[in-house]
């Protein structure tokens, strides 16, 4: 493996402040940028959508940057790089509903959170304000939340965080909970959490068995598509009502699709990938 193209880096908590401090930069330059902005043509950036967009990339971008240069390089002679190969068609047959099946049982769960009350029913409002001011161009949404997002968080989270814990010895199963639940805590809500950190292994798992982060990255993409769908058509990010069916019936399916081709992956599926 010393020949191998792809660096062995560790991530520890140096890491995690090292990407802080560039997610924090690039989106500081992007604020310094429209106020530059609007002081030469007195027009406020922050409400345009692809203002918005390109705010979310200059984070991410130099947050990869930023542990690239200042972590993997210095410690491994050797800039950051991930596998990207594609796999055969049987795998995504495995993966896929595989993830729909999770998608179900994270529904159901996040519907037992409370959206009412004196804490949960102001946050959900909160929640949903800021939701609806993200963006209101399906292009935007689509390109940010299915493309943009899958392509970065994944390189982040599984590429750099849970390939960096493996790395340093730390248990696979261990490895892909503990960044699951950081993917989960960025997201800042209750509502999102649930299904980030079951999203998350999924992703995890997918990763750690293939090796290549094409997979987790489709994966996301299909699932940020689903819920970018549901609010764009229904108004509602529930595959229940969408489907009209109860809540319970979605468990059940959810249940059974997870259990098949979790066994079908994990135990039937042999074919495992290695970086060279």
């Amino acid at each position: 493996m010393e020949n191998s193209k792809y660096p062995k880096f560790t991530f520890t908590w140096i890491g995690g402040l090292i990407l802080l401090t560039g997610l924090f930069v690039g989106t500081m330059f992007t604020s310094f940028f429209n106020v530059l902005w609007m002081l030469v043509f007195k027009i406020n950036l922050q409400y345009k959508d692809w203002f918005f967009m390109l705010t979310n990339a200059a984070g991410f971008l130099t947050a990869i940057a930023f542990f690239d240069f200042f972590i993997v390089r210095p410690s491994t002679k050797k800039k950051l790089n991930f596998n990207f190969s594609p796999t055969n068609f049987y795998t995504y047959l495995l993966i896929f509903p595989l993830m729909i099946g999770m998608m179900f049982v994270a529904e159901f769960i996040t519907a037992q959170i409370p959206t009412t009350g004196p804490f949960f029913g102001k946050y959900y409002e909160f929640f949903n304000q800021l939701m609806n001011q993200l963006t209101d161009d399906p292009v935007v949404m689509v390109i940010t939340a299915v493309i943009m997002a899958p392509i970065f968080e994944e390189i982040i989270f599984r590429g750099i965080i849970q390939k960096g814990l493996m790395n340093k010895g730390v248990k696979p199963w261990k490895a892909i909970i503990f960044s699951s639940i950081i993917f989960g805590v960025v997201h800042a809500n209750p509502w999102q959490f649930v299904g980030a950190v079951l999203l998350g292994c999924v992703l995890g798992l997918v990763y750690y068995k293939t090796k290549s982060l094409l997979l987790p990255m489709l994966l996301h993409g299909f699932n940020n598509l689903c819920s970018t769908l549901l609010i764009t058509y229904t108004k509602n990010e529930s595959f229940a009502d969408a489907f009209k069916v109860p809540e319970w019936t979605l468990l059940l399916i959810g249940i059974v699709l997870f259990s098949l081709f979790y066994y079908l992956f994990m135990k039937k599926y042999k074919v495992h990938y290695s970086e060279i």
